[in-house]
């Protein structure tokens, strides 16, 4: 057995509350050991009875590692438990908080201890969120509804985009175009900021309590609100915290006042006197002026911010907010900021934008989920560009699975591209066939779909500002078919619980064929997905008899399928 993989950790996600009356208990081991894994607990403060055994389940495998996860209650929540773990040869081993060792002696002394599960210590996880269908719009390029508030060298509709250029979209705009969001199924409405800023992406804020005078007014933003509500559709604002614009009222005053400036330490300022041109202050990424870094150890800083976060969940209803860069900002931070918001919406939702592993982040006291990056980039190397196979894609999926919670899991938002990246169709060389096949583990893998504006009518994009186009509203140049597709996808997910609350399973990954079950209950349904440009046939986990979930046509399977070049079955199980 190889002892250097065995891993358990007495806190998340090793062990973590899964509700007042529950323990969530995970362990890793080595893949080729196959191991089987029982952990045996008790009241932590029962010295003489035995203790209780529960088999796990195996959660996850990539290359290297195999988790095994199950759940334990007793009266009181105070626990005790160590594991036992046995390998493919029958050998085993006994871990507790000392190490491993190779009998199952004296183990009350050293086991692990979670010594209480106070009910504040329980994640609330969002059930709105995980049921929702996000549809991300950059307000400059989504529509132009008011001619009026066109800044000045508003460019023509579908021009090429630029850094710079602007476009004329607006609040307006949205408004008028909810009717689309709505027919194609999507609930969860998250734009780009809106604040007052120069640029045309936003990221710079100059006024954190005023929406920008070219996307239109505070009574357009109410209006946005109650119509989205109206429509069953919740909204999230973009805020950023980390800096604000160089022409933000505090920064302006360092400018005019230097060294005497009441705001002097907002931010990091490298000395005196501080200038624009070569920055000598902290900026967002390399030395951009127009970005310099808030000091967010700064109380009247977090101050500020924690009020711009509570005041428009109170006044303008906003179901939550999606934070730009926030692994630049410190936990306390955003400990006391979900706090506050959550204390004007305790159902308002707190996304990160983190592009990497954020487990820290994710533990229950800060974000409630964070933009999948590494889901996108897995499914654009396995979808897209067929530089990994099904096993790689697989086990990189399973190593962010086992990272965090499972009611984490189930938040995360699943994104295919952003405003930040290439859109998916050029990644894939505008082989739409290799969308499709992407949009359909999206929806039906675990976590929240996420649609970035024009990728369900077949935009596509290259790297910022490419990516950024304006939306195709000409029906005759968007993809109809594909367009009819997302809602099917959408409408599927809607239509069964298994896509929202069920628990997943691998059941085959290897070479260009994937697949997965979602278990809910006593319900089951089978995913299988042939990204290859040959037809393939797969035995391993296939049900005896399913309904097509796109077809509605019953399929007598006898435990084996076919699948086509290019395609996937969405099949819910009548008889395994």
């Amino acid at each position: 057995m190889n002892r250097h993989a065995i891993l358990h950790i007495p806190d998340t996600p090793y062990a973590y509350p899964s509700g007042k009356d529950s323990l969530t208990l995970r362990l890793r081991a080595a893949k080729g050991d196959k191991a089987e894994v029982t952990v045996k607990y008790k009241d932590r403060y029962d010295w003489t009875g035995t203790f209780r055994e529960q088999g796990m389940e195996h959660f996850a495998s990539d290359s290297l590692f195999e988790w095994f996860e199950c759940k334990v209650s007793l009266p009181r929540n105070r626990y005790r438990y160590y594991f036992e773990i046995k390998d493919k040869k029958g050998a085993k081993l006994w871990l507790d908080e000392r190490g491993l060792k190779d009998d199952e002696e004296n183990m009350d002394s050293a086991a692990f201890q979670y010594a209480y599960i106070g009910e504040s210590d329980v994640y609330r996880e969002s059930d709105w969120l995980q049921e929702s269908v996000v549809y991300q719009v950059f307000p400059d390029r989504f529509e132009n509804g008011d001619k009026e508030n066109d800044p000045e060298g508003t460019l023509k509709w579908g021009m090429k985009p630029t850094s710079r250029g602007m476009f004329g979209g607006d609040l307006k705009g949205i408004i008028n175009r909810l009717d689309h969001i709505r027919e194609l199924g999507a609930d969860l409405l998250y734009m780009t900021p809106i604040f007052s800023s120069s640029s045309n992406h936003k990221y710079n804020t100059r006024d954190y309590y005023s929406v920008d005078k070219s996307f239109g007014s505070m009574e357009d933003v109410r209006e946005l609100v109650e119509k989205c509500h109206s429509l069953g559709i919740r909204i999230i604002f973009d805020a950023v915290f980390n800096h604000s614009g160089s022409d933000f009222f505090a920064f302006l005053d360092i400018l005019d006042n230097q060294s005497n400036s009441r705001y002097a330490d907002w931010y990091h300022l490298d000395g005196f006197p501080v200038k624009t041109v070569k920055p000598n202050y902290y900026t967002f990424a390399e030395s951009i002026p127009s970005m310099p870094k808030f000091n967010i150890s700064n109380q009247e800083v977090r101050e500020y911010l924690i009020e711009v976060g509570k005041f428009w969940v109170r006044e303008m209803g906003i179901d939550g907010w999606r934070l730009d860069v926030c692994d630049e900002v410190d936990h306390s931070f955003w400990k006391e900021f979900r706090k506050a918001v959550k204390s004007v919406n305790p159902r308002a939702v707190i996304i990160g934008e983190i592009m990497h592993e954020a487990s820290s982040f994710l533990k229950g006291d800060e974000l409630d989920s964070i933009m999948n990056y590494p889901f996108k980039g897995a499914c654009v190397d396995f979808f897209a560009k067929r530089s990994i196979d099904a096993e790689r894609f697989s086990g990189i999926l399973a190593s962010s699975r086992a990272m965090y919670m499972d009611q984490i899991n189930r938040q995360m938002w699943n994104l295919l591209g952003s405003h930040d990246t290439q859109r998916f169709l050029t990644e894939a060389g505008e082989d739409k066939g290799r969308l499709r096949l992407a949009a359909a583990f999206q929806f039906l893998y675990i976590g929240v779909p996420y649609i970035y504006y024009g990728d369900e009518i077949g935009m596509a994009g290259g790297k910022d500002p490419l990516c950024r186009g304006c939306m195709v509203w000409d029906k005759d140049r968007q993809d109809k078919d594909l367009l009819m597709f997302f809602r099917r996808l959408i409408a599927i997910r809607k239509e069964n619980p298994e896509l929202i609350k069920g628990d997943l399973r691998m059941e085959y990954a290897k070479g260009q064929i994937a697949a997965f079950s979602r278990i809910y209950g006593n319900d089951r349904i089978l995913a299988v997905f042939n990204n290859s440009e040959q037809q393939k046939k797969l035995r391993k986990g296939i049900p005896s008899r399913a309904i097509d979930l796109f077809t509605g046509n019953i399929m007598e399977l006898n435990g084996r399928v076919v699948i086509e070049p290019m395609s996937f079955l969405a099949l819910k199980v009548l008889e395994d």
